[in-house]
């Protein structure tokens, strides 16, 4: 067990945000993979899975992204692989909306009358608890705050495969969404850009992590 932790804790001494990677170095198609697979398994409000992954690989479209996404241009640059990680939005997210009738009939395979149990749970859910039909951009917001699940999860993976990883918000999401849609990548109707990732390897050593003390962030309520 201690032996678990002490590997957990490394992985995330070592894991920073990669500011300049190794172009010469590519992560293999089976740790990619590897990758990706933790976050289709990465946890969703009600199981909902609002998320769609994107890898980049087109030279082209790469650098169609560089003017519009400064914070992913050293990814752009150096790293083996870039993610975007979309989130749909409220015509897909809404309580009422055809893609949870089949994410709770197809994939959860829910009998039809707990179906619509759940399903009334999770409409009480988005209009009392969280007043998330307010406005389109509150359901998308927080369709996006779970790809941060995935996306925690996808970093902390590459780290215990000894790969670095660079998370992105540093873009222009309406331009980048635009292009998307323009190139026909995304149906901008139902999905929008959330955040962005580059994976690869070092081409130096970071500096030492820094943070909080432990008594600064956490706080035991007894």
């Amino acid at each position: 067990m201690s032996a678990t932790k002490d590997m957990i804790l490394e992985a995330f001494q070592f894991r920073h945000a990669c500011k300049k990677f190794d172009p010469s170095k590519q992560v293999s198609d089976e740790d990619i993979r590897t990758i990706l697979e933790v976050g289709r398994l990465s946890p969703s409000s009600f199981g909902f899975e609002p998320w769609k992954f994107l890898i980049v690989q087109n030279t082209a479209l790469k650098k169609k992204l560089y003017p519009v996404a400064w914070g992913a241009q050293n990814s752009i640059d150096g790293a083996s692989h870039l993610l975007i990680i979309l989130a749909r939005r409220k015509v897909d997210m809404i309580y009422s909306s055809p893609y949870i009738m089949r994410m709770l009939k197809d994939i959860h395979h829910i009998p039809d009358a707990m179906a619509e149990t759940r399903r009334k749970g999770y409409e009480n859910f988005q209009i009392h608890d969280f007043e998330l039909l307010e406005s389109d951009r509150a359901m998308f917001d927080w369709a996006c705050k779970q790809t941060y699940i995935a996306l925690g999860n996808m970093l902390t993976t590459a780290a215990l495969l000894g790969i670095d990883s660079c998370p992105i918000e540093g873009f222009n999401r309406r331009a980048v969404d635009e292009l998307l849609g323009q190139e026909q990548l995304i149906d901008l109707d139902h999905f929008g850009v959330s955040v962005m990732a580059g994976f690869g390897y070092r081409s130096k050593n970071p500096r030492g992590k820094t943070r909080q003390a432990m008594d600064d962030t956490v706080q035991w309520i007894k």
